[in-house]
């Protein structure tokens, strides 16, 4: 048994993370300013005797290394994210995910060379376009009059920071970079796409697609990222060093949307929504972005296994759980186990 600290336990990624982390026989605190993350993510094992909340912020660098103290090991998710939120509100989201990083990395090093799993994105590729994206790929930011890059950049020197840490001062740092992570619990609040379309679609809403639709992606299961992650954090061999996660299978944000429609029996249009109407001032879009999974493969064997319709069937099924009706989940359900 472990004692796990969690930064943004109470997120999406988060909460299943904590839930796989108890499975495994750990004790694990999550620490969340409910800023983005619920209560509800944890309400299934909140009165489970070896975990603990903590409502606070990473930005708190007194109560960072008092958690840090305490904790074996650190796997560090607490971030601004969604491209919603990053638009809209930029300042707020370079100093949470900068210094939020940066504390919780002093607080590792000062504590005694915590183990610690920094999360990372798939942003920090900026505008690359290696197909499919190796860690060793040159990142291409784009300018700074678009706030998307801010994030991206902010992301990177994140990856820079513990790299330093590690390089300078031996702490244990592995940094995982998500692409597209996706599965039950996940909100449309901060421009999320797939529980954007899910919800759309169960009320009989157009379904909004950005852009002209032809823009690519990889959209993985977060049963498989918190699996990978895992696998990493138990591989010495794994420190100092980035690792791309996720799935390699690339859908057309259109072909998503009528993916959605076709597994929750909608009967919503598809309407295309130019990015101009969709986002304010400071926002550029990707044709692709598709990740090379040799490095965690060869690594850890680490491979994707739900694939993507799996994906959408299980995620219909939670988000109908939660609006009915009744038979709308059945059919979710049915999906799901086919």
């Amino acid at each position: 048994m472990k004692r796990v600290l969690v930064t943004g336990g109470a997120g999406f990624i988060g909460s299943n993370l904590v839930e796989a982390l108890l499975a495994r026989g750990d004790e694990v605190c999550a620490l969340d300013d409910l800023s983005t993350g619920r209560l509800t993510n944890i309400a299934s094992f909140a009165s489970h005797p070896r975990f603990r909340f903590v409502q606070g912020s990473v930005l708190d660098p007194d109560l960072v290394l008092s958690l840090v103290d305490r904790a074996e090991e650190v796997f560090h998710l607490a971030a601004s994210v969604g491209v919603r939120l990053i638009v809209s509100q930029p300042l707020h989201s370079i100093v949470n995910n900068v210094r939020g990083a940066e504390n919780v990395l002093e607080a590792a090093h000062v504590a005694g060379g915590k183990p610690v799993i920094l999360f990372s994105s798939s942003e920090v590729y900026g505008k690359g376009d290696g197909l499919p994206l190796r860690e060793s790929d040159d990142t291409v930011i784009g300018p700074s009059s678009i706030t998307r890059w801010g994030y991206a950049a902010g992301k990177l020197v994140d990856e820079f920071m513990a790299i330093a840490y590690h390089r300078e001062h031996g702490l244990p740092v592995v940094i995982v970079r998500c692409f597209n992570t996706c599965g039950p619990r996940q909100l449309p609040d901060y421009g999320m796409v797939v529980p954007r379309f899910i919800g759309q679609a169960l009320a009989g809403q157009p379904i909004t697609v950005f852009g002209d639709g032809r823009q690519t992606r990889c959209f993985s299961y977060v049963g498989d990222v918190v699996r990978g992650v895992i696998l990493l954090s138990v591989a010495s061999d794994a420190f100092g060093e980035v690792f791309n996660i996720g799935t390699d299978e690339e859908v057309t944000i259109l072909d998503l949307a009528e993916r959605v429609r076709r597994l929750s029996g909608s009967r919503s249009r598809v309407e295309i929504v130019p990015y101009e109407k969709a986002y304010p001032h400071g926002f550029e879009d990707l044709s692709r972005r598709v990740p090379d999974l040799t490095k965690i493969r060869d690594r850890v064997g680490y491979r994707a296994e739900v694939d993507l319709d799996t994906l959408l069937a299980r995620t219909i099924e939670h988000h109908a759980a939660q609006r009915t009706p009744p038979r709308v989940a059945a059919a979710a359900q049915a999906q799901a186990g086919a």
